[in-house]
């Protein structure tokens, strides 16, 4: 095993979600950031994303905000998977009683799976193909060359990745969802998708939430309708752990 800073990259021998066999010289099969592992599988684990882990700067910002706020009676809630950081961190560092995450991207869901399974934690997390919307029925997505700037949206304003799929993705009623889970933890990260939806849900029993803004894409309009949504629902902008885009709202302050 080596090891960079906060980051070390090992191979584990029979570790679950894994199969390749080890080889002399052969790049390792996990990857440990934040004490969690992930399956080193080039299709998701990409350059860049690789730099992150090693320097702890993956979603650093978000994740700082997590730690600090989710904790062992909340029911978290996320909005947008991605690897499977997000949902991991918080059912097995700030031990959430449960965890719910629903990713639109049909692509990179076995790969989330072999995040939780490989931490075991897959009891703990349910993982949702599909995205939340006004009422159920389906939607375009686009996937892109960097999955992680696939999105709804066809041409976003500044995007280079191009399209490399398209998928009709079940769209599960927000208030319905919201309504069964009752969420007190919200994590939110959809790519711009924020500000239309985010109005939309009762958040009323949400305590904390933690959101990545997209203010290219949705403008002024659109981040105060976050923040509107946010505030209507009794929690309030909390500036100790926001930072830059990532912006934090906790209830009684």
């Amino acid at each position: 095993m080596t090891s960079d800073g906060d980051v070390s990259f090992e191979t584990v021998s029979g570790a679950p979600g894994s199969d390749a066999r080890d080889a002399p010289g052969a790049a390792p099969r996990l990857l440990r950031a934040r004490g969690l592992l992930f399956p080193n599988d080039p299709k998701f684990i990409i350059r860049k994303t690789r730099r992150l882990l090693r320097t702890n700067d993956y979603e650093r910002r978000e994740a700082d905000a997590v730690r600090a706020l989710v904790g062992p009676d909340d029911v978290a809630m996320e909005l947008g998977a991605g690897i499977g950081f997000m949902s991991t961190l918080m059912a097995k560092s700030c031990k959430a009683r449960t965890v719910h995450t629903f990713e639109a991207n049909p692509t990179i869901i076995p790969y989330i799976r072999r995040v939780h399974e490989t931490n075991g934690v897959d009891g703990k997390v349910t993982l949702t193909n599909a995205l939340l919307g006004a009422e159920d029925g389906t939607a375009t997505f686009y996937e892109r060359e960097n999955f992680a700037a696939s999105s709804l949206i066809e041409t976003p304003e500044g995007m280079t990745s191009p399209v490399v799929a398209t998928h009709a993705v079940p769209v599960l009623g927000i208030g319905q969802v919201m309504a069964e889970i009752r969420p007190t933890a919200l994590v939110c990260d959809i790519e711009g998708a924020e500000a239309e939806l985010l109005p939309l849900a009762d958040l009323t029993s949400v305590r904390v939430a933690v959101v990545e803004l997209h203010p290219q894409w949705i403008g002024q309009k659109g981040v105060q309708a976050v923040f509107d949504a946010f505030h209507a629902a009794g929690l309030t902008f909390y500036p100790k752990t926001s930072n830059k885009k990532v912006v934090t709202f906790l209830k009684d302050w």
